[in-house]
């Protein structure tokens, strides 16, 4: 067993090394010092970046038990550090990039927030922290996610030891014997496909991304949408079909329908097409300007300008399903 997965003290992971998932289950302030205070200290001892993005009570009991050494933590409210998956895994590569330090390991306290989500949102934010193992594996990142069970709910704490390979308690590490391969995890807890109703419009095959955008202005047209706000949901379908008609002779079938304040788009591409999605593509954001174009970029930027997006395979077919904010109540007076 790895040594960073092995029961006893936590490691204090040293140069060059991938990346590092633990999760903490705490359910008092003093639970949360136990295991985030030793942790923050021994990477700033290191000179090591160490980001806390946590909640705003949580970061101010490290500021009072750090003293002085607390102007050199880095800290985030965990509400504004990524509101979607997509969003979060953008964060922490941006977070990355900046304070990078050549062979230097980073430390990360990245507390997911749990409440007030819709279950399809809990599903979305669980495949995501799973996926973290898989979209950030090369990086030289000790990640640590806290989960208050003062807050979350039991199911929530449990997810937490499928989707991180040790647990982190004080600074006692346990193996996660839960824990989930992220593709076959991926797959077990994807929310339930939203079903088209029969009054969704149908168009199609389209072969090529013109015949896509045409379509899809005019279904986001008919919602109400104008303007910015049209053209994004355009360009959101676009990239979506885009990455199904990347493979040769590809072609989708189009559907549209309205939701309370939303508009839905399914895209299917028959296979073997193409070959399938994988289960985390689109969650890297492209690479900085000057950077060669990567395959799953224009799936990113969908993933971005939708509420949320799907892929999957149903029997012969991918499909993949967005839902785009429609026109706002004050829009229709």
């Amino acid at each position: 067993m790895p040594a960073d997965h092995a029961d006893g003290p936590a490691p204090a992971p040293g140069r060059a090394r991938g990346f590092v998932h633990h999760a903490c289950l705490y359910g008092s302030d003093e639970d949360f010092l136990a295991t985030a205070l030793p942790f923050v200290r021994a990477g700033l001892e290191a000179e090591e970046p160490v980001l806390a993005a946590t909640t705003p009570a949580n970061i101010d009991l490290l500021r009072q038990a750090l003293g002085e050494r607390a102007y050199a933590l880095d800290t985030a409210e965990t509400a504004y550090f990524g509101r979607r998956p997509v969003e979060r895994v953008s964060a922490f590569l941006r977070y990355h990039d900046r304070r990078a330090r050549s062979g230097r390991r980073m430390r990360m306290i990245a507390e997911p927030l749990w409440g007030g989500r819709s279950e399809r949102q809990i599903a979305e934010w669980q495949r995501m922290e799973s996926g973290l193992n898989v979209l950030l594996a090369a990086l030289p990142v000790w990640m640590i996610c806290p989960y208050d069970t003062r807050v979350v709910s039991p199911a929530v704490a449990e997810a937490a030891c499928a989707t991180h390979p040790a647990r982190l308690e004080g600074e006692r590490l346990t193996p996660c014997a839960a824990y989930t391969d992220p593709g076959t995890y991926a797959e077990a807890v994807r929310p339930a496909p939203v079903t088209a109703p029969p009054t969704a419009v149908v168009a199609g095959p389209a072969g090529r991304v013109a015949e896509v955008r045409r379509f899809a202005r005019e279904r986001a047209a008919a919602a109400g949408l104008t303007g910015e706000r049209l053209s994004l949901a355009e360009l959101a379908v676009c990239e979506a079909a885009n990455h199904l008609l990347s493979a040769e002779g590809a072609h989708v079938g189009l559907r549209a329908w309205e939701e309370p304040g939303a508009v839905l788009y399914e895209l299917t591409r028959p296979d073997p097409a193409g070959a399938p999605v994988p289960p985390f593509a689109g969650f890297r954001p492209p690479e900085p300007p000057g950077g060669a174009p990567g395959a799953e970029d224009g799936l990113w930027l969908a993933r971005s300008l939708s509420e949320w997006l799907d892929v999957r395979t149903a029997g012969p077919a991918t499909l993949i399903t967005l839902r785009v904010a429609g026109p706002r109540d004050a829009e229709r007076l």
